[in-house]
């Protein structure tokens, strides 16, 4: 299973993930280059013959890191079975760092690493958890709420510690320590709530109450 980091880490990059300026035949992706299970890097890998699309069944080779899969060359497989290394291909974001777009306007694209994932992610109510099987709907900064894979296993209730967007269980966020009473981690688990209905936080994480998780008190999507 693949981990998204909760915040951005030192990238090294072979090249332009925007401008996918590899040689002919081969498309730059993100791999972790240090053996982990992480993107932390950029490098330019082939593109197989006949290509799945968007939307298509789609196989990586060793590990959903390795930055080799048979997706086309602007898209990359996501939300991998680490038993099957099968997944689904993803379009990779548009336009430019400054100015992400995807085809789908229910998409988002949120950038992380320094720019190694570039991917568009279906938005989602963090609330109802109304991603697909294997997912789960988790906060990506300010671009609302995004369907992910769930890599919460055995772990990643509500007050346990967490490092990575995606290790809390569906219905739970991965917040900063300070927000957590008696957080023993860098960051913990907490459950998403209806600023709408009556606040029940306490039974789940004693001295906790319901708060907006934006500003204005709604997320952005469709």
């Amino acid at each position: 299973m693949a981990f998204i980091p909760a915040t951005d880490v030192a990238g090294d990059f072979e090249c332009d993930v925007w401008a996918q300026d590899c040689p002919a035949g081969m498309k730059c992706m993100p791999w972790a280059n240090d053996g982990g299970s992480s993107w932390n890097a950029l490098r330019c890998f082939d593109v197989v013959d006949d290509p799945n699309g968007v939307g298509e069944p789609c196989t990586v080779v060793d590990s959903s890191v390795s930055g080799i899969d048979d997706c086309d060359h602007r898209s990359m497989c996501w939300d991998v079975d680490p038993d099957t290394l099968m997944g689904t291909c993803r379009s990779l974001c548009h336009g430019s760092e400054a100015n992400p777009t995807c085809n789908d306007p229910c998409d988002r694209c949120p950038i992380y690493g320094e720019g190694v994932l570039i991917l568009c992610l279906p938005s989602c109510d963090p609330v109802l958890q109304d991603c697909g099987e294997g997912s789960a709907c988790y906060p990506f900064h300010d671009d609302g709420f995004l369907c992910s894979p769930d890599a919460s296993g055995g772990d990643g209730a509500p007050g346990e510690p967490c490092e990575f967007l995606n290790v809390c269980d569906p219905g739970t966020a991965c917040i900063e320590s300070d927000r957590v009473p008696e957080c023993q981690g860098s960051g913990c688990c907490s459950p998403f709530c209806d600023v709408t209905a009556e606040d029940d936080c306490a039974s789940s994480i004693a001295g906790t109450v319901c708060t907006p998780w934006f500003s204005g008190g709604q997320s952005s999507g469709c």
